[in-house]
């Protein structure tokens, strides 16, 4: 178990008392090539629900690469700025997708879109959404930052200190940050935890650059597990189970 000041507190909680959940748009893909998979969302829904009602406020970005990915595209010789425009509506849908899948279990939940688009969601308005939180509500932030050559893990460190979150958690296919691919490289270490200057000096793949220094410069702890293991997201928050944190040193 990585080494964290997460202690929990003697009712059994969690000290965290607001936090920003990153998943990645391929991380609902369950077992597909691409697009959506319904059990997968409707599991990862519950995760949520799980840490929602332990009484942490949640807010969310979910990528959109299980639909389409803007670096990729722009790779193929589409022009850059257009297709992370195009990748940012696919995390809209995403994000449409995970409301309904949180309401539908009764968690109240808004989307909040950094592209306007009243008829589906609300604007980002930073006020707004922490009231949402305080009221109880899961606010999922879509269209990353609105702007082009930036990732959703920057959108999600720009959201998660803008929301003055205690912590950021990304939730991804793996247990944590490893030296090597796992899924190829058997030999494969996990960290129990590392320091931001760490994750930058040694190029190790938890989120980018931009990321890795905006949370570094908010002191905002980054907690890396995996969403596929049910159950993950509630313990990581209570300090238990396999995961890796990112942190000053």
């Amino acid at each position: 178990m990585a080494e964290i000041a997460n202690e929990t507190r003697a009712d059994g909680g969690t000290r965290y008392r607001r936090v920003l959940l990153k998943v990645s748009g391929e991380a609902l893909m369950g077992g597909r090539d691409y697009g959506l998979d319904p059990d997968t969302v409707n599991r990862v829904a519950e995760e949520v629900k799980a840490v929602h009602d332990l009484g942490v406020e949640i807010c969310l970005v979910i990528g959109g690469g299980n639909i389409f990915r803007g670096l990729s595209a722009a790779a193929d010789g589409m022009e850059r700025a257009t297709a992370d425009y195009m990748g940012m509506l696919a995390t809209v849908i995403n994000s449409l997708a995970m409301q309904n899948a949180l309401e539908t279990i009764g968690v109240p939940t808004r989307v909040q879109s950094a592209i306007p688009m009243a008829t589906v969601s609300e604007p980002y308005i930073r006020r707004r959404a922490v009231r949402h939180m305080e009221k109880g509500r899961v606010v999922i932030f879509a269209a990353g930052t609105g702007n082009p050559f930036f990732t959703t893990d920057t959108a999600a460190a720009l959201r998660a200190s803008e929301m003055n979150c205690d912590a950021l958690l990304k939730g991804t296919k793996v247990d944590g940050v490893y030296d090597a691919d796992p899924t190829a490289d058997s030999t494969a270490r996990r960290f129990d935890s590392l320091t931001y200057k760490e994750v930058l000096s040694r190029d190790l793949r938890v989120m980018d650059h931009a990321a890795i220094t905006l949370a570094r410069e908010n002191h905002i702890p980054i907690l890396v597990f995996s969403i596929a293991e049910p159950g993950r997201f509630a313990e990581v928050l209570l300090g238990q189970g396999a995961f890796t944190v990112v942190q000053d040193g």
